[in-house]
């Protein structure tokens, strides 16, 4: 899973970055404001968010700080679902307050401790990767549903005029050809068809076998 880090400060980033590799996250990108990070999440114009799993935001930078940015990248539909995690030393309640408010997951005090920094990135991934099976299930929800509606129509034409021969009894069917009325049943709807004869056809075809 992708990690983005976006600190101002060089040092930071290479603290941040070395952490993470040394613990087995291969894919850690940076960004040295706020600005850069946006341009990287950029809407994409294909149906796939950006490949970011989880951000790692300073709350002190130039421009635009960390909780602006904070509430910009949450103001994103495609990017709400990215956690982020302010990495501040400003531990007021206030600041964090405001932090949280913006839409961050969580928090790291600096300095940074290695065992803090690790323990909270893997329970933000953790989050994250509930997230998307959770978002992957409503998508099969969805496409069931799309795919139930679409029955439902072909059955409801049933429902509807149907066109049908006053002599031979066969019906009409979209392409303007003559079907059997029982092949057309059985290509918009579940029934199955089992051929006998009526009384009144058996008398006509068979008029030995009633005496009246």
């Amino acid at each position: 899973m992708s990690i983005l880090i976006v600190d101002d400060s060089q040092d930071q980033r290479v603290l941040l970055q070395t952490i993470l590799h040394r613990a087995g996250y291969a894919d850690v990108v940076t960004a040295e404001s706020a600005a850069a990070a946006l341009e990287r999440l950029t809407e994409p114009s294909g149906p796939h968010p950006p490949a970011v799993d989880l951000i790692l935001m300073d709350y002190l930078m130039p421009d635009i700080d960390g909780v602006a940015a904070c509430r910009l990248i949450k103001s994103r539909p495609h990017l709400q679902d990215i956690p982020v995690i302010m990495v501040t030393a400003k531990n007021d309640p206030s600041n964090l307050q405001e932090a949280f408010a913006a839409g961050a997951t969580d928090y790291i005090n600096k300095p940074v401790n290695r065992v803090e920094l690790l323990a909270r990135v893997s329970s933000a991934l953790a989050l994250k990767r509930e997230m998307d099976c959770r978002k992957a299930r409503e998508q099969e929800l969805r496409a069931s549903n799309e795919e139930l509606q679409r029955a439902l129509r072909e059955v409801k034409t049933l429902r509807g005029l149907i066109p049908i021969c006053a002599s031979c009894k066969k019906i009409r069917n979209d392409l303007g050809s003559w079907q059997q009325l029982e092949e057309y049943l059985q290509e918009h709807s579940e029934a199955e068809f089992s051929h006998g004869l009526c009384t009144p056809c058996i008398k006509k075809l068979y008029p030995g076998v009633y005496e009246h």
